[in-house]
């Protein structure tokens, strides 16, 4: 997009592809056979591939491996294996210099978000499955590689993850889970998934506070400078604040024992039938839930719907979200406010919480 600052891959460029098997429906090895690498190869890019054996085996080789042998690392999955990444980089003790390195999403999972989101960001066409695979390799062949926002997330048992796409609790996070099942129908998982959790609509009881950005319009971070360091969508601390390697300061949240601070809004209603946190425009390859959404606009995207909506309601509005008109319908029980952080403290854990689509224990958790 325009306005944005661009930094250029070296050619020739190599790249060390982490890649799940498994994914989606299990066709990830063969699609980057047959349709990324002859793109990558003319491109003068050299590829170095892991395939993925197990669980966090993408995150120990980015936290342990010495990097600098490649430019870039790209991601060949669904967004799990790149939430894994961008965990592992952060385990690192020179995180700072890791993050820098550039990271490429190629959509070969079932739940292709960020690669959509991206797609949507390039000006492309609303496309799915291999046209999407063709144009995630040709911005990849292009080398350009720009700043993305990360939020920090920490949960009441003393967990913290940085997070790229979006933190979700009810509705969505049990469509999410429960599809798991059907992994094997790729993207029509979704759809399945959405159909059985309508038939048995659940509320969750909570309380749902944030920092509206509005509040914070003398630190706004667009227009960024280009020269400013990458912080990952973190405020800069003064320096010295930090022993070296420390990660970074949530500075924007009090601990999770303590209550909101007075400028936070505290949303009066105590039921939902979901939230979520969304920081890219895209929940799903078919779902533009943030149309206004960019990589890096120092925004978390809040969305929440109140308890008694109709079935037939949230229906239309999971329609209407697959081409991003579903705000235009102005549901009452759907409310959106963009913000800087946010908290969630479920009255009783009850009902999946996800970070980046994988599961989390439903607990108290802010970001």
């Amino acid at each position: 997009p325009p306005g944005e600052s661009y930094g250029v891959l070296s050619r020739p460029c190599h790249a060390l592809v982490l890649l799940n098997p498994q994914s989606g429906s299990g066709r990830a090895l063969d699609d980057f056979q047959a349709v990324v690498q002859p793109m990558l190869a003319e491109a003068d890019i050299a590829t170095t591939v892991l395939v993925t054996e197990r669980p966090n085996h993408a995150r120990e080789k980015v936290r342990d491996e010495d990097l600098s042998q490649w430019d870039t690392l790209v991601v060949m999955s669904g967004d799990g294996l790149l939430f894994e990444v961008v965990n592992g980089l952060m385990e690192r003790p020179d995180w700072k210099e890791a993050m820098k390195k550039p990271l490429c999403i190629l959509p070969g999972g079932s739940g292709n978000a960020l690669a959509a989101s991206i797609n949507y960001y390039a000006g492309y066409d609303h496309v799915a499955k291999k046209k999407l695979l063709t144009n995630c390799t040709f911005i990849l062949c292009k080398g350009l590689y720009t700043q993305m926002d990360l939020v920090s997330l920490s949960t009441a048992s003393g967990k913290r993850f940085f997070s790229f796409l979006g933190f979700g609790w009810g509705f969505i996070s049990d469509v999410d889970i429960d599809s798991e099942k059907y992994r094997w129908l790729g993207s029509a998982r979704f759809t399945l998934g959405t159909l059985q959790c309508l038939a048995k609509l659940r509320v969750y009881q909570g309380r749902l506070s944030y920092l509206p950005v509005t509040h914070e319009q003398g630190t706004s971070p667009a227009p960024r400078d280009p020269h400013a360091p990458v912080t990952n969508g973190h405020i800069p601390q003064p320096a010295g604040t930090e022993a070296p390697g420390s990660l970074p300061h949530d500075s924007l949240l009090v601990p999770l024992g303590q209550p909101v601070p007075a400028h936070w809004t505290v949303v009066p209603e105590e039921e939902f039938v979901l939230v979520y946190a969304i920081y890219q425009s895209h929940l799903g390859t078919n779902l533009l839930m943030a149309p206004a959404a960019r990589l890096h606009d120092g925004c978390i995207h809040l969305f929440y719907m109140k308890a008694g909506i109709s079935r037939v309601t949230l229906l239309k509005l999971f329609l209407a979200m697959s081409r991003g008109t579903h705000l235009d319908l102005n549901c009452p029980h759907l409310c959106y406010v963009p913000v800087r952080a946010f908290r969630l403290e479920p009255r009783v854990a009850a009902g999946i919480m996800t970070v980046d689509g994988e599961a989390l224990a439903c607990e108290p958790v802010q970001g």
